[in-house]
């Protein structure tokens, strides 16, 4: 095909068709870059269905005939397509690399609708607006992921473009330097080093720009790598043999404290100078009144104190990290939204949305008092739109979110934005977390009451996870086989072995101390009746004083939840 000299809203809409094909067909390959060995960190994935999100706005708009097809016949000018995109991104938006993509296409889109025929020079600039976009509310971007990857590209094609660079010359120029980007991530984050892989979101990203090049200039898209498991990234991205250096120590930030901020605009800038001299990871996203709020810090106390001279905190998270340098967790399957189930009588001032996988465990948060659950968690991640839609159609003014899952936390906390309602997120990073939370709930009290008292009352419970490796990896314990099982905690890989009932052991025996009383083991898919009796019986003989508790949750990828109180 003959190259194009500018693009249109047809030529747009292909592109992010295009985006989302590609997406579909490289997402194996990019959940296997992710860091973390556990069966449900799945960026790739995560990015793909954010796609979706896209391309079923184009189609509604008329953009494209259906979400499976290109588009054809009549299409919508730029401005329309591009406000298509960034809807569609935003409301699509799955996990942390969901919602990072989503800043970036936003920021594309932005600059290519705002011109009748953008060419070269808008191209650069759509690429420059994208890499701010995802970079603006961090104040310490981290180097070596995406936003290393989507700065790159930019930098290239500004480059082409100052030089009388057609668009294609420009495009191309973008896709070499992001390449280049992508294949030294590791030397610039450690941890990617030390697992072997380039950075997953990084990765995704090359696909947006193999997709322009696609309709630009007719290049095909890369072929997926077919066959091992999980292939080194050389074969995967074009890294060369050998570019991975030796892993490097990472710092030394223990704590992650996270909180809504309600400050005007104007007392933004010096909080953020106060947090800049606290941590690191630094991010403050908002406007208008209120902020979300991000920091790793190992001086808790004054991270909060900080909200105090500019405005009102709430929602406080506050999480022991200690080894989470890694991708979030990302998922595989998206499921339907169920309607929600109203309690009997009048609605309580608070409402509690949770979501949650597993019959038993959705059994489990209802006999706590959760009326309306949203199927997703280790194996599922829903969209901001799913969340919202339930949140909306809740009859109680307040609502109380339980996002029982790290990855799906940011996507919660764009549904209180977009929300109506007065909604609030208890950051729960698990099912156990979410039962200890609703301890507290009180349905006659307003959110942020109960927000503060669920949140305590979550971090006072110990959680536990049993799941199996997928793939080979170094973690901080020391080596891990794919097929193995590894035990979890807050802290990260606490216990591997061969079987899963010796890893629910080893994992108890890390977490046990003489000042617990109560062990809750949930079984969940893989569980068997043998396994967990040779567990209780562990238990009863190292520790006879504790209590134990087994119930049924049939959630997926976790044969064991487990909490220690």
């Amino acid at each position: 095909m003959e190259s194009l000299g500018t693009l249109r809203g047809a030529e747009l809409a292909s592109v992010m068709t295009t985006f989302r094909t590609g997406l579909r067909a490289h997402q194996d390959s990019i959940d296997r870059l992710n860091v973390y060995p556990v069966p449900d960190g799945d960026t790739g994935t995560n990015m793909a269905l954010t796609l979706e999100s896209v391309v079923a706005e184009l189609a509604a708009l008329g953009a494209v005939d259906d979400p499976a097809a290109d588009p054809s016949g009549e299409v919508p000018d730029l401005v329309a397509v591009g406000k298509a995109i960034a809807h569609g991104s935003l409301m699509g938006a799955r996990g942390n690399s969901g919602v990072i993509l989503s800043q970036l296409l936003r920021g594309l889109a932005g600059v290519l609708s705002t011109t009748p025929a953008p060419g070269p020079v808008e191209l650069a600039r759509a690429l420059r607006a994208a890499s701010d976009a995802a970079e603006q509310a961090v104040l310490r971007p981290v180097e070596g992921t995406i936003l290393t990857v989507a700065r790159a590209a930019a930098e290239g094609a500004e480059a082409a473009a100052g030089h009388g660079g057609d668009l294609v010359a420009v495009a191309d120029a973008a896709r070499v330097a992001a390449g280049e980007a992508l294949a030294h991530t590791p030397e610039l984050l450690p941890v990617l080093a030390q697992a072997g892989v380039v950075d997953a979101g990084g990765a995704g990203y090359l696909l947006l720009l193999d997709a322009l090049l696609a309709v630009t200039d007719g290049r095909p898209m890369p072929q997926p790598v077919n066959g091992a498991a999980s292939p080194a990234p050389d074969r995967l991205w074009g890294l060369p043999e050998g570019s991975a250096p030796e892993s490097g120590a990472g710092e030394d930030l223990r704590y992650e404290v996270m909180y809504l901020l309600h400050a005007s605009d104007e007392t933004i800038p010096a909080f953020k100078e106060v947090w800049a001299g606290l941590g690191d990871s630094i991010v403050v996203v908002g406007g208008d009144g209120l902020w979300n709020c991000h920091i790793h810090t190992n001086d808790v106390g004054q991270a909060i104190e900080a909200s105090l001279d500019a405005g009102r905190p709430s929602n406080i998270r506050v999480t022991d990290l200690h080894d989470q340098v890694e991708e979030e967790r990302w998922v595989r399957d998206q499921a339907a939204v169920p309607p929600p189930v109203e309690p009997e009588g009048p609605p309580p001032r608070t409402a509690v949305v949770a979501v949650a996988h597993g019959d038993g465990v959705g059994r489990i948060f209802r006999s706590l008092g959760v009326h309306h659950l949203i199927p997703g968690g280790q194996s599922m991640n829903p969209s901001t739109a799913e969340i919202l839609k339930v949140v909306e159609a809740v009859e109680s003014p307040d609502v109380i979110l339980l996002p029982n899952n790290a990855n799906i936390h940011p996507v919660a906390m764009q549904v209180c934005e977009l929300s109506k309602k007065d909604v609030r997120v208890v950051p729960t990073g698990g099912i156990i977390e979410g039962f200890a939370a609703l301890l507290e709930y009180d349905p006659e009290v307003g959110a942020d009451d109960n927000a503060e008292a669920m949140a305590a009352s979550a971090r006072r419970v110990l959680p536990g996870e049993v799941t199996q490796a997928v793939r080979d990896a170094t973690v901080a314990g020391g080596e891990v086989r794919a097929g193995q099982w590894m035990g979890l905690s807050r802290d990260g890989v606490e216990a591997v072995a061969d079987t899963v009932s010796d890893a629910t052991c080893r994992l108890l025996a890390r977490l046990l101390t003489d000042r617990h009383e109560l062990v809750s083991l949930i079984e969940g898919e893989g569980a068997s009746a043998g396994d967990t009796r040779r567990i209780t019986e562990w238990l009863a003989e190292h520790h006879p004083s504790v209590a134990v508790e087994v119930l049924h949750g049939g959630q997926p990828l976790y044969p064991y939840l487990l909490s220690v109180e």
